[in-house]
């Protein structure tokens, strides 16, 4: 058997968030799906996070892909934003360790930069260069779901070693890297 490869990406968001699923065969990398979770109908923010934690549950259990690769959260001016971004992150991140999918996090600009080369690259930018390297035929409504695909695509450049992510295979590993997010 080849050895395939499927990488999710997240976008998270509490508002859109957007995801990108592809395929890698060695360095050929084929789009399997992209898309967005829109929860700005909804004005709970714990009802948003289930549904984040739902969809992801359900987009892993659909496609059974082997790693996800998530956008860490940019330090902002905004805390409540912040805090409430961190948490969509984590809830995405909730689903993949339930089904004990490895996870790797990586920065805006990192991403920005392993799709276009500029590390301040705009979402046109990053969505006009992910046509041409993964060949989807049209640009989406939402551009959340070109982010996802972009995590997803850096992560594939990475390749399984990445170190300029930070990776997590289980709670307990999540956990001794970041002692800080440990309350008693």
């Amino acid at each position: 058997m080849d050895n395939e490869k499927i990488i999710l990406g997240i976008d998270p968001g509490t508002n859109i968030m957007g995801y990108g699923l592809i395929s890698c065969h060695g360095k050929n990398i084929s789009l399997i799906t992209m898309g967005v979770l829109k929860l700005s109908g909804l004005s709970n923010h714990a009802l948003k996070l289930k549904k984040i934690f739902d969809k992801v549950l359900s987009i892993i259990d659909e496609y059974h892909p082997d790693e996800l690769a998530i956008e860490a959260p940019f330090y902002g001016k905004n805390v409540q934003s912040m805090l409430k971004l961190g948490r969509a992150q984590g809830v995405a991140m909730a689903s993949a360790l339930y089904r004990d999918i490895p996870i790797t996090e990586y920065s805006p600009r990192r991403i920005k930069q392993s799709i276009t080369g500029r590390g301040a690259a705009s979402k046109e930018q990053v969505a006009a260069m992910l046509e041409n390297l993964v060949r989807f035929q049209e640009v989406p409504e939402y551009l959340d779901a070109t982010d996802g695909l972009a995590v997803a695509v850096c992560h594939s450049f990475q390749g399984s070693t990445a170190s300029s992510g930070n990776k997590y295979g289980s709670w307990k590993s999540f956990l001794n890297n970041n002692p800080d997010r440990i309350s008693e």
